[in-house]
């Protein structure tokens, strides 16, 4: 490859012994033994409250003991005989989730958040438990936070003449992926003088930097579905121009848009009852009588464009790897993709995409990234992956649909086990070069007699692992 995870507080009671007082022989005087009554009545009457104290502390916790056993027993009743203790709301049941869920995401299988004009799915961090669908997303989400993944990942579908409303990230760089369809892209530049628009189909790329307004309207007859990557690892914050508008007073809104007949023109505008993030009313056919859908010149779209399905294939024996990324001096680049490059490598956070091919039976041999965290869309095509970090090896079996993540620094490697090839979009938290190392380039580059030291084995032994002439990054056996 281009190197180009009660207390039973015991109050011990300490009994004083009280000894009685020796009886003596002498007579005592009839005024001593009149003051010497009492002190015998005190001292009676407190050993009797003692006894009586004891015994009822006894008897109390006797009563609590068969209480609690016959309360808390399995065999108590049909209600606690077959069921877990309820689930607490405020914290996860880490202890019970397997520890692959640190590392992969069911996107596929998740919920859908359904609106007028189509619909998303997330893989990401919720501040709010509650709003985890499962444990295994409450794992997969305090993982990407503890991390400091600075990714967050998510499906939009968006249906024939859908549109995802215009709207910007406080806390996030936005990049996508166009798994189908046919896309029209509009980004509006500081001040509003510049708007840039253009077309995007299946197996390109979309850029939006933080708090740049933006919207995607499906211009084909199919659905469009994207692949989004944000580069945030905390909740992401998403504001709509129409939450905007609506939330800003009939005043304030007529002043600055100055419309004819001032405040009753924006009296006229009526806030849906459902959110209109995904965008498509029923009526759209009165609504809009033309629409034009243009393309800007090319120094502005490559801004925020690639072409990553047009761009060059990086061979290996068991696969193919195509970059969205950025080169430093531009290096293998066009003058369109150089473009890109430098948008990327000027905007803090932003991410390097690429798209992994791996040839059925073929692997993505097992290496780590000095500079980025890696996460990871399955397309098509099935495999497993192995992840080896500061905690114990972890492997698990990923398919269409399935999300994966792998922390910075963690040793990791991708097999495709199905007949077909498996295909992935891949995302990397770095705007710079990024750096990897692949365990034979670490072998060969290792001095023989320090591995014979550290393996315990001859250090001609090591003469028999071969150099390859063709970089074996992804390959076959």
């Amino acid at each position: 490859m281009d190197n180009p995870a009660l207390e039973l507080h015991e109050n011990d009671l300490h009994k004083s012994s009280s000894n009685p007082v020796p009886k003596k022989t002498h007579m005592y005087h009839h005024s001593e033994i009149v003051e010497r009554k009492p002190s015998w009545s005190l001292l009676k009457m407190f050993l009797v409250c003692l006894l009586a104290c004891l015994i009822t502390t006894a008897i109390g916790v006797l009563i609590l003991s068969l209480v609690y056993v016959g309360h808390f027993s399995p065999m108590s009743g049909q209600d606690t005989a077959d069921k877990d203790p309820a689930p607490s709301s405020s914290t996860p049941k880490d202890n019970k989730v397997d520890a692959r869920f640190g590392f992969l995401n069911h996107l596929g299988k998740s919920k859908v958040h359904d609106f007028q004009g189509g619909g998303i799915q997330w893989a990401r961090f919720r501040k709010d438990l509650g709003h985890y669908d499962s444990d295994e997303e409450v794992k997969f989400g305090t993982s990407l936070n503890s991390q400091q993944s600075r990714m967050t990942a998510g499906t939009l579908r968006i249906k024939s003449k859908g549109l995802r409303a215009p709207h910007w990230h406080f806390n996030a760089n936005e990049h996508g992926f166009l798994l189908q369809g046919t896309a029209w892209i509009g980004i509006v530049d500081e001040g509003g003088e510049t708007v840039t628009t253009y077309n995007v189909t299946a197996g390109q790329v979309i850029f939006f930097p933080k708090n740049t307004l933006h919207w995607v309207k499906n211009v084909g007859d199919e659905d469009c579905l994207f692949f989004l990557f944000f580069t945030t690892h905390d909740e992401l914050q998403t504001l709509d121009v129409d939450d905007a508008f609506f939330s800003t007073p009939e005043d304030i809104a007529a002043r600055s848009l100055k419309p004819q007949k001032g405040v009753d023109f924006i009296r006229t505008f009526k806030r849906p009852k459902d959110d209109q993030a995904i965008n498509l009313p029923p009526n759209l056919v009165e609504l809009v009588q033309n629409a034009s859908y243009l393309q800007s010149p090319d120094e502005q779209v490559w801004k925020y464009f690639y072409d990553l399905k047009g761009s060059k294939e990086f061979l290996y024996p068991g696969g193919i790897i195509q970059w969205a990324r950025y080169r430093r001096n531009g290096i293998g680049l066009n003058n369109k993709e150089k473009i890109f490059s430098e948008s990327l490598n000027q905007h803090a956070d932003s991410l390097t995409l690429g798209t992994l091919r791996i040839y059925s039976n073929g692997l993505r041999q097992p290496h780590f990234h000095f500079n980025a965290h890696e996460m990871g869309y399955v397309i098509s095509g099935c495999g497993k992956i192995g992840i080896t970090g500061t905690n114990p090896t972890t492997d698990f079996e990923v398919g269409i649909g399935d999300v994966f993540f792998f922390p910075i620094g963690t040793q990791h490697y991708i097999k495709s086990t199905c007949d077909e090839d498996l295909y992935m979009i891949l995302a990397f938290s770095t705007g710079n070069q990024l750096q990897t190392l692949d365990m034979d380039d670490y072998f060969h580059a290792t001095a023989d007699h320090i591995l014979a030291q550290l393996f315990l084995k001859k250090q001609d032994e090591f003469k028999q692992i071969p150099k390859f002439q063709d970089d074996q990054a992804v390959n076959l056996p």
